[in-house]
Parts: C-alpha cells; structure tokens; sequence
C-alpha cells in the first residue's frame, strides 16, 4: 500500500466530526490493505509508529527536504526507515539520523512529508484513537467488538489483534493473558475530590490507594528472566536493576505485578518526579535509586487473576510481596468517608500527588479507564501569558493551536519566562476565539510554524506540578499543563511570577 493512499484517509478522517464515519473510513483501508500490511496500517491510523523512539525531535525536522512530485513509498518502506532511524546509536548517529531522515523525508511528496513529521513527534491530529482503529478492526473483520476489545487490551494493542481478527472469533479468543507479553494497563477516570470519588461506590467495599508520583510498571517474572515495562509498554528492564532485584526476591516463578517506581531522598519522602522519570531513559549511574511499590497482581505461578474480584487479587498481592513493597493502602466502605479522608490527609502528607478510590469487586481491566478506579489530586492553577502560538495539524489545520505559556520575570529581558507550551482543554469554540485574537496580537508573520505574540492575553492554566527543566531559561517547567479559561479580566501584570512558581517548588 502507498503511503499516500494512508495520509489521504488520515485527512479523510480528521475532516469529519462523525465517529462512524471515522470507522467505516478506517475499516475500509484495513480492508484495502494486504495482509501482512494490516500491523502496520493500524497503529498509522491510530497516530502511531511501531517503534517506539526514532530519535527525531523538532529539531531534526525542522527543515525537511524538497518534496517528491508523485507518491511513490510505501507503508512498509516507511516501517523500515523507522526502524533504522531507531537503531542508531553511538558516535555518528546524528549524522547518520540526518541522512537517514532526509533519504526517508525526501521520497515522500508534501502532503506524506507533513503526516511523517506529524507521526515521528507524536502529533497526528485527526481524532482516531486505538479505541477507534478497534471499533473499525472489529467491522472490518466482521467481528463482535468485544472479543476484538479483549485480545487488544490482552496483547498490548490493537497493532497484536489485527491477525487473529481476521482470522475470526476462535483466533480472538485464543488471545489471552501470558507471562512474559505486557498488557495494556488499567487506568483510572478522576473526580475533584475525594468526597465525589467515594459517591460513586455506594455502600460498596473500596480500596484507598496512595497514587504515587512515580514510573508506571508492570513487571513480568518467569524463572530468573525479568521485564520491566512503562506503561506505554517500553521495556526499562537493564535501566531498572532495583525493580529486578526485588522481583527476583519474591516467591514466586511466574507472575505478572502492577505498580510504580520511585525515587525517594533520606527520610523516605518522594524526591521530584524528573529524576524518578530520568531513570526511563538511561541506567541508574550517577541517578537517584528508586524503590517499586506494587498495587495489584495479574498472574502468578499458572493461575491468572486478572478477572478476578480485586479483593482476590489484593489477598494475593499480600501474600506474595512485602509490605515494603506495597503501595499504602485503606480499604472499608465507601461510606466511611472520615477515615478515608484522614488517609488521603496522611498520603498528601507524606508528599504523594493523590489518592485512587478502587472497587473491591472489580476485574482487572486492561486498557480501560472505567469507574472501577477513580483518582483524586489536588488541582494546581496558575494565570499566564501567552508568548507565542503554534498552527495546528489535521483536525486542527488552520487554527492556531499550541500556547506557548510564561510567567512575569523582572530578571527576563521580555519581563516574562517560558514554562512550556500546551494544546490541552482547548473546544472548537476556543480555537476559533483565540486564531482571531492571536492573530491581531502577532508581531511578525503569522505565516510560519510558530506565531510571536504581544504579551497581552492571560490564560487560566491546570496543571499537575512543576519539574526542573535545562529546557527553559527559568529551570522550572509545567507537567500536563491544560488550559482552562481565558482571562480577559486580567491583565499581563497581573499574571503569576516566576518568584511564585519557585515558592511551590520550595
């Protein structure tokens, strides 16, 4: 299949609004597709590559090639020149990635060079999802979307479900849990407190967890191999040696653990989140040591317990890892709201980012975010200026997208200091709104990739904490930052300080 017969129906999708639409314009690519190019299809048209670094960033793509006249690659010459972009390493790999990147860059025609950049960043905007691409594998195939649900959350995604669906149902139900294969995990919608979060239990039996501001892991064990995985499902095993070590410990030969990483400083408090994250990306020399903390169990020693009620898995998890392995736990009743607040005051306490209300009568469900586990953290605001804007790609082409935030900074030349950018939190209507006022505050060509900006207009900004950056000159950077109004009631100088940010921090 062409590449541009891809990147057409990328667009397709992104134009229209409809999710059946969406699927059936998916469903029938995958149709379209050969065989064995359906693996590679489906994560495209999810936004996705296969691999999972390439070592391309916005620099390196920064200026591209001349386009080529006519559409020419194919979908799995583009595989292929992902994946040697992701095994360079070593002395003169960044020259090497640049020609390797223009080879790759230079045989794709305007409109594949814009989704390729697009894809290699993470940035393919067109509002399909691997929850869609599923829906569609499932009509594609002719097939129950339950048991193509099943497969993909028990295999790692839709890329691992996209044969045995067109194999049939018995293929799909073939798929199941297996040491030593990550499965996607299980997540958790959020409440604004914990009140709220408790309301939706009843008079059930609950778990309060401590949600620790660590690594996701899931950790596999079979005999004396082990893998450690994010929860994107990167392996981390060689840069984890900790993890390893307290897995090889436990008694058990074959398991399947949920939990999370941390680093902790003297007193036993968590140290800031960058340095725990630091460890994802090279070995422990020179870096804080990290503790795992396990909340849940799927598999040990031949009995799967993923379907089973999470009080059985909790009992498990007990039985097998110490307590100094355990994430700080509180179970009783929903109704019991006094203790439960007095654990989640000890948890916040202690410096943790929240807390996780948990159904004792739930599945494991991989992949989902249900109302089996609901998070509660404390909401960070902060009022900033807009510096600069970005234009936005596939459903958002033609909008002025991403923000550039900063905060007031007398020490700044500007009088202001970038903390990070977002396009988060942003409806249709807010798009629309802030193309038009950003492009009456532009101060140079609005016809560029970035928009500069007279720093006039103040934004409502959430976000879940801040974190040492080399990134940006004020070292301090904003962790899922999400817009939540426009402040049309401020003005610039009434924007929060650089002096605030570092008060928190402190």
């Amino acid at each position: 299949m062409l590449l541009g017969d891809l990147v057409a129906t990328s667009a397709a999708v992104a134009a229209t609004r409809s999710r059946k639409e969406k699927t059936r314009l998916i469903a029938d690519l995958l149709l379209a597709s050969e065989p064995d190019e359906r693996p590679l299809v489906a994560p495209y048209l999810a936004g996705r590559l296969r691999q999972r670094r390439t070592g391309l960033g916005w620099r390196g793509l920064r200026e591209l090639p001349d386009p080529a006249a006519e559409p020419s690659l194919t979908v799995a010459e583009v595989d292929a020149g992902f994946e040697a972009l992701s095994l360079l390493a070593g002395a003169g790999s960044v020259a090497a990635r640049s020609a390797a990147m223009a080879e790759l860059f230079g045989r794709a025609t305007a409109d594949e060079q814009a989704w390729l950049r697009a894809v290699a960043l993470g940035e393919v905007r067109q509002g399909a999802s691997d929850a869609l691409v599923i829906e569609a594998l499932a009509q594609a195939a002719d097939v129950p979307l339950a048991a193509v649900r099943r497969a993909a959350m028990l295999a790692g995604g839709a890329t691992y479900a996209v044969a045995p669906a067109f194999e049939g149902v018995e293929a799909l139900a073939e798929v199941g849990l297996t040491v030593g294969r990550p499965v996607l995990p299980m997540l958790a919608s959020s409440a604004a407190d914990l009140p709220t979060a408790l309301g939706g239990f009843a008079d059930r039996e609950v778990a309060v967890d401590a949600k620790l501001d660590g690594i996701r892991v899931q950790v596999h064990r079979s005999g004396d191999e082990v893998q450690v995985v994010t929860r994107s499902l990167d392996d981390i095993t060689a840069r984890l040696p900790e993890v390893v070590d307290v897995v090889l410990g436990l008694a058990a030969d074959r398991l399947i653990l949920d939990g999370e990483a941390l680093a902790l400083d003297e007193s036993g408090r968590p140290r800031p989140f960058q340095e725990t994250a630091a460890r994802t990306a090279t070995s422990g020399d020179g870096l804080a040591a990290v503790t795992p903390y396990f909340f849940d169990v799927l598999h040990v020693d031949g009995r799967d317990l993923h379907e089973q009620p999470a009080h059985e898995r909790w009992a498990a998890l007990e039985a097998l890892v110490p307590e100094q392995h355990r994430v700080p736990r509180w179970r009783g009743t929903a109704t019991a709201a006094d203790a439960a607040q007095e654990f989640t005051e000890r948890v916040l306490a202690d410096g943790h980012e929240g807390v996780v209300v948990k159904d004792a009568a739930a599945a494991y469900e991989a992949g989902r975010r249900g109302a089996a586990w609901v998070k509660v953290k404390p909401v960070h605001t902060l009022d900033l200026v807009v510096l600069a804007v970005e234009w936005g790609s596939g459903r958002r082409k033609g909008w002025l997208s991403n923000i550039h935030l900063g905060a007031r900074d007398p020490d700044s030349p500007t009088g202001f200091t970038m903390l990070g950018k977002t396009f988060k939190g942003m409806t249709d209507a807010m798009l629309a709104w802030q193309t038009e006022r950003f492009l009456g505050l532009a101060t140079g060509p609005t016809d560029g990739w970035v928009v500069e900006l007279r720093p006039e207009q103040v934004v409502e900004i959430a976000f879940d904490g801040l974190q040492r950056s080399s990134r940006y000159p004020g070292g301090l950077a904003l962790r899922f930052a999400r817009v939540v109004r426009y402040r049309d009631d401020k003005s610039a100088d009434e924007a929060d300080s650089m002096e605030t940010l570092r008060s928190l921090v402190r």
